[in-house]
């Protein structure tokens, strides 16, 4: 077999920032295409300006590095999404369209596409939230989410395109600001925290939602893409779980760093959309089917997230 070719579309957003520099590391600079609508500044590997909504753009794209593998990473978010959902339902689903069908025209081995927890409504069990579910989310984002996996499926059956998928939690980082979600709260907290500046909240002080460090997602993406073809049992979208909390208690182990951070509430439009979330996920059929397990914690997130902050800010801890 020859060496795999990575394809990465919206590979300059929070998740593609550092999943293109782990996919580097793992196949080599030369055999990973970073894609979006424009270069970040200072970025090392070979990179291509392409337009998801273009399929004659992206498919030339792959034949021309002859691509057998696809980590489709391009959305519009849930609380951005809603303040144009006819647009943002285009651009998901057109964007999915394109590289489910590029795909299949040129023989692309794999494909990654990534779901949310925002495809999880308020007629659900709100803790331990099952895999199955019923799927009646709020945001056209979430709707463009449950709309994607079923396609995924779909492709898998009807053509055999091997195509993987996690709904995500929230996904905390210190490499980039987030684009866009109803959990960048727990992103932006650490910002204000590192920066000694008081933190507006909007969401309510109780409200419980699952987060994942990006350590994790990216090694469950990379460990869900590895795993051979057999074990993988569900093509619509695996739950995946890394931690729990509210706001009052990420602010609690912020303030143990920094104990004259303050924090106040102001609930806006994001705090429906987190009510119809779930405050834990039961994540057993990833950790049965292909061995996922967490490994941060929220204490432990914390500490690397003020730590490698504090270099970006250069600021000292009082």
């Amino acid at each position: 077999m020859g060496i795999d070719k990575i394809l990465i579309t919206g590979a300059g957003g929070q998740l593609g920032t550092v999943l293109t520099k782990e996919l580097q590391k793992k196949y080599g600079l030369d055999n990973v295409v970073a894609s979006d609508l424009k270069m970040k500044p200072n970025f090392e590997g070979c990179f291509e300006i392409v337009d998801v909504t273009d399929l004659h753009a992206l498919k030339k794209c792959v034949l021309k590095h002859k691509i057998t593998q696809i980590y489709h990473l391009v959305a519009i978010l849930s609380a951005k999404g809603e303040a144009d959902p006819l647009r943002t339902w285009d651009i998901n689903m057109k964007c999915l369209f394109n590289v489910l069908e590029v795909s299949r025209l040129c023989n692309v081995n794999k494909v990654f596409y990534p779901s949310s927890i925002a495809v999880f409504g308020d007629e659900i069990e709100m803790d331990n939230t099952p895999q199955s579910p019923n799927l009646t989310p709020l945001t056209v984002y979430g709707m463009s989410k449950v709309a994607g996996e079923n396609w995924v499926n779909y492709y898998y059956k009807r053509y055999g395109l091997d195509v993987r998928s996690i709904r995500y939690p929230g996904i905390i980082g210190y490499q980039s600001m987030p684009g866009g979600g109803t959990t960048d709260y727990a992103v932006d907290i650490y910002h204000k925290a590192v920066k000694e500046e008081p933190f507006s909240c909007f969401l309510e002080a109780s409200t419980q939602l699952p987060l994942i460090y990006m350590d994790d997602a990216i090694r469950a993406t990379i460990e869900l893409m590895d795993a051979p073809a057999e074990k993988i049992k569900i093509r619509t979208a695996y739950n995946l779980a890394g931690l729990s909390c509210s706001p009052e208690e990420l602010y609690a182990t912020i303030k143990n760093i920094y104990p004259n951070f303050e924090i106040t509430y102001k609930p806006d439009f994001r705090q429906a959309i987190a009510d119809s979330w779930p405050n834990t996920i039961d994540d057993s059929s990833a950790k049965n089917d292909w061995n996922w397990k967490p490994a941060f914690d929220l204490e432990t997130m914390t500490q690397i997230m003020i730590t490698a902050l504090k270099k970006e800010y250069k600021t000292v801890t009082v």
